[in-house]
């Protein structure tokens, strides 16, 4: 065995209470990523010892994060608070170390890349970067359908209506819908503490800060983040979300325009032949859905359809888990390819 393939690798994690924390620690601990050691920090530790978490079957102290910890480290994921994440990604370069944002802190920072494993990880080829962000979850699934159609023929135009669950908020997505969910049913009454309006049993469109067009800030930053993943295969993009009463999960309806008129097989086969997707012909008999993708690692394709008066454009369903396919699972694909692991 050579010596750079037996090389092992010094990892940590920042933020050990998110959601997103929680996927990314179980992902390592099943990924045969060669580790010399992981540790474990969360700002909210102030006495050693007093938090522990589990990785691999084993409790695992969790330590208050200090600089002087990180040094000699290989990769460090950030999944902190966002002021926790800005110290310590920023050390990154002084302290020799590179690092992942999973948490959005540096996302639409001009000096940060965002990266979509497979897509345009090969910026990381620059050993001058030590810090990279995790699109938003969106962006990961929407990039790796566009560029896998963008290998059949160049996509002209694009626009997906993208339903978006409840753990887009983290735990007080989760929990504001089922306490509202509950109460309703009790005939209760709900204090509403994440949404503007009722989420039980109710969907509507983002309204968080809109711009003058109409479109929300997170719609703005999406679509931009995808223009910048996708940059040089000029995509004309255009999406919208939606927050619908789903816990885990996204789903996504995809109109697609193709500069050639392809036939509905040739589109079939390219997800079909990427491990990425798990590819559902019209004849399946299982119904793609938020509930058949929660926890799976790969993105669900179906419902393929061919638009007849517009040569070359289809509608495509897709379902995906904003946790692992939508987030972790990217994660391990950049620091496999950070740390020069097949």
């Amino acid at each position: 065995m050579s010596k750079a393939s037996s090389r092992q690798f010094r990892l940590a994690l920042i933020g050990t209470d998110s959601l997103c924390s929680r996927e990314i620690r179980e992902a390592l601990a099943s990924d045969p990523l060669p580790l010399k050691s992981i540790e474990f920090y969360d700002p909210g530790v102030e006495e050693e010892y007093s938090q522990l978490t589990e990785f691999k079957g084993e409790a695992r102290v969790i330590h208050h994060p200090d600089a002087y910890l990180l040094e000699g480290l290989d990769l460090v994921f950030l999944v902190a608070d966002r002021e926790t994440n800005l110290k310590f990604g920023r050390l990154a370069k002084d302290k020799g170390f590179r690092a992942i944002d999973l948490a959005g802190t540096f996302r639409g920072d001009s000096e940060v890349p965002a990266v979509v494993s497979g897509v345009n990880d090969q910026i990381l080829d620059n050993k001058e970067i030590f810090l990279v962000a995790n699109p938003h979850p969106i962006s990961i699934i929407l990039s790796q359908v566009l560029s896998t159609l963008a290998n059949l023929a160049p996509v002209v135009r694009s626009a997906a209506v993208v339903l978006q669950p409840v753990s887009a908020y983290d735990y007080g997505g989760i929990e504001e819908l089922a306490e509202e969910s509950f109460t309703l049913l009790s005939s209760g009454n709900y204090e509403r503490k994440i949404f503007p309006e009722q989420i039980a049993f109710n969907s509507f469109p983002l309204s968080e800060k809109m711009g003058p067009d109409g479109y929300s800030l997170k719609e703005e930053q999406v679509k931009q983040e995808i223009k910048n993943i996708l940059a040089g295969k000029n995509i004309n993009l255009s999406l919208s979300i939606v927050q619908v009463p789903v816990f885990h999960g996204y789903g996504l309806m995809i109109y697609t325009e193709l500069a050639e008129n392809k036939q509905l097989s040739e589109v079939e086969n390219v997800f079909r032949k990427n491990c990425l997707f798990k590819y559902f012909p019209a004849n399946s008999s299982q119904l793609i859905s938020n509930k058949l993708a929660a926890g799976k690692d790969e993105i669900f394709v179906g419902h393929l359809r061919k638009e007849a008066d517009c040569p070359g454009s289809f509608w495509i369903w897709v379902a995906a888990d904003n946790l692992s396919a939508g987030s972790a699972v990217n994660a391990l694909g950049l620091a496999r390819k950070i740390l020069g692991v097949k």
